[in-house]
């Protein structure tokens, strides 16, 4: 074994013992709620959850009661992409102006771009709509969430896939807004998820969001390890939520098949409490760590290779190893699932793996992660990657 290799066994083992006892806290929502309540270090910060949320077959059909429960009965703007308008945009609009008498107006869009928002936020000032809808994938449902908080206008999440968590959280990834990782918007006010509609779209983009929810059970270890060495608040029941919802996604693999309603609403259930994890943390920490930065790195590297989800799944394979958890584990429902494990089902060269690795930790300086705990040089990353069999 080379020496970089003896250091990085090394500091794999040290984050172990460091780590054994908050694991198991992680696992405790008594001492979870505590340590949130006598943190010091956070002063105060909002809670955006959402109001109603309806998971299950022909839930679509319930738009236009959900929107009168709220209050909502004048106007409305559907953001949607031309092939999610077909598939959910036309009911959700017939819905609303034959059982509300809604003046509904739809504006579509195919990218998520600081372009794209800039349109819709002027379309919105112009109609001033009650309420956004948005209607489709992560791009629209980002674009609708981004857009409608600029101008204070609440909107409702209507995912048409159950690619990533983006669908509750209260951010957004737009791309050409300087920064590669999501940025703050709003949760959205209410969610209406038609399973119906989510089992006809492509299965990958459902692995895509299994590999999403699975990764917080790193994520959630790196936000452990930055409360533990450069004291950031750290909130334990937001960090609950979010392993509950991993663990929830990882026992339920067997559900996890095409065309089971079952295994959707088990996924449906996880994504969406993981958004609302960010809401309760006031940041994205309990559901983003180094995987996410790998991925966003690997984003900037090659850009629309492969899903947000896909690459946070081979990142969690990784950092899993870093921090001494069951890697294998990891890597074995992600294979079981038909979702990528290594470079070459990512669609991505080695040497584009161990780039992203090398630029994760400076994506966003500020999140500390095992990454920066451990500053691995280029064989380290190297020896990572090769015995995780990512490369």
């Amino acid at each position: 074994m080379t020496k970089s290799e003896n250091n990085l066994v090394h500091s794999v083992c040290q984050i172990r013992r460091n780590i054994k006892v908050q694991t198991q806290i992680a696992m405790n929502a008594a001492s979870f709620v505590s340590q949130t309540v006598i943190d010091v270090h956070l002063k105060h910060h909002r809670m955006q959850l959402p109001r109603e949320v309806i998971v299950g077959n022909g839930a679509i059909e319930h738009v236009a009661e959900i929107s009168r429960r709220l209050g909502f009965t004048e106007s409305a703007l559907i953001i949607a992409g031309s092939t999610t308008y077909d598939v959910a945009g036309k009911k959700v609009k017939e819905l609303l102006e034959q059982q509300q008498r809604m003046k509904v107006v739809t504006f579509l869009v195919e990218t998520a771009t600081a372009e794209d928002v800039g349109t819709v936020v002027d379309e919105i000032r112009k109609l001033r709509p009650q309420i956004v809808l948005g209607i489709g994938g992560g791009t629209k449902i980002d674009v609708a969430k981004c857009s409608s908080a600029q101008h204070g206008i609440p909107f409702i999440s209507i995912p048409t896939t159950a690619s990533h968590d983006g669908i509750a959280s209260p951010f957004s990834s737009i791309k050409g807004s300087k920064m590669p990782y999501s940025v703050v918007s709003q949760a959205p006010l209410a969610i209406i998820a038609d399973t119906n509609i989510i089992m006809h779209s492509p299965w990958r983009f459902t692995t895509s969001g299994c590999g999403d929810v699975i990764a917080k059970f790193t994520s959630v270890r790196d936000w452990q390890l930055a409360h533990e060495e450069i004291d950031e608040y750290y909130g334990g029941y937001a960090a609950s939520l979010a392993l509950m919802s991993a663990k929830h996604v990882m026992q339920n693999v067997e559900t996890m098949q095409k065309e089971n309603e079952e295994g959707l609403r088990v996924l449906m259930e996880a994504l969406i409490s993981c958004g609302v994890s960010m809401s309760i943390a006031g940041s994205s920490r309990p559901c983003s760590g180094a995987e996410h930065l790998f991925s966003h790195a690997l984003d900037m590297i090659k850009p629309n290779q492969a899903l947000h989800g896909e690459q946070c799944g081979v990142g969690a394979i990784m950092m899993s190893y870093l921090h001494g958890a069951n890697w294998k584990r990891i890597r074995e429902v992600l294979k079981r699932l038909g979702a990528p494990t290594n470079a070459y089902e990512l669609g991505v060269e080695k040497e584009d793996i161990l780039q992203a690795l090398k630029m994760a930790a400076s994506i966003r300086p500020e999140r500390y992660t095992v990454l920066n705990k451990l500053r691995l040089s280029v064989e380290a990353y190297k020896h990572l990657a090769t015995t995780t069999q990512v490369i």
